[in-house]
């Protein structure tokens, strides 16, 4: 009897490494899709574009939530500046400035994939100025600053390089309210730009893995 209980504890023993090994051919690793998968980014951005006819520079800061990869809800801001004289009617190079920013919603289409297609909506205001260059030095008065109201929508495509790190290049265009700048011909900083942009953040926080059994 005991020389039995000695073999069958051998017998168990030997047993136990061809199971594990089994472990992983019974049993599958998958993400639950019915779970909401949250994310979190910084983005950067710069834009090229037209006001005018002339040419038209921006640059965006952006930090936003992304709800399951499919939404996006933040805040951005953006500074544009344009080299914009005043079409004969001053002796002055006249430069264009403008700061605004506000709600950043950004729906996503295939988003389980490397490729994406989104649409940027940008709501909110800021203000716009006209710089007057006397000699090289900008002369700017607070009077000449002039409140605005814009809104921002675009299309773009995103790639996504990794669970970090994500690609964007697309087009927009920016409509505003009207602006009465002095002497300028400028009544609306209206225009469409292309641009490219980087976000960095995690796009797919907590990701919930379970074990399930696999049947085939």
């Amino acid at each position: 009897m005991h020389q039995i209980k000695i073999v069958f504890i051998l017998f168990l023993l030997g047993f136990i490494p061809y199971v594990k090994a089994q472990e992983p051919e019974d049993y599958i690793e998958f993400n639950d899709r019915k779970n909401t998968v949250h994310g979190v980014y910084l983005g950067l951005s710069t834009y090229y574009g037209k006001i005018k006819k002339k040419d038209t520079y921006s640059a965006s800061l952006k930090i936003a939530y992304v709800a399951n990869q499919q939404f996006e809800i933040g805040f951005e801001g953006i500074t544009l500046y344009s080299d914009f004289n005043n079409q004969g009617l001053s002796d002055s190079n006249n430069d264009l400035v403008a700061l605004y920013g506000g709600l950043h919603l950004e729906p996503i289409l295939f988003s389980k994939s490397k490729l994406n297609l989104s649409f940027p909506l940008l709501v909110g205001g800021g203000a716009a100025a006209i710089l007057e260059d006397h000699t090289n030095d900008y002369i700017i008065d607070h009077e000449d600053w002039e409140a605005v109201f814009v809104l921002e929508p675009g299309v773009n495509l995103l790639f996504n390089l990794n669970r970090y790190v994500q690609l964007e290049a697309g087009v927009k265009h920016r409509f505003s309210s009207r602006l009465s700048f002095n002497n300028s011909p400028i009544s609306r900083i209206n225009g469409f730009s292309v641009g490219l942009g980087v976000k960095v953040g995690v796009f797919n926080m907590g990701r919930n893995r379970y074990k399930k059994k696999n049947h085939v």
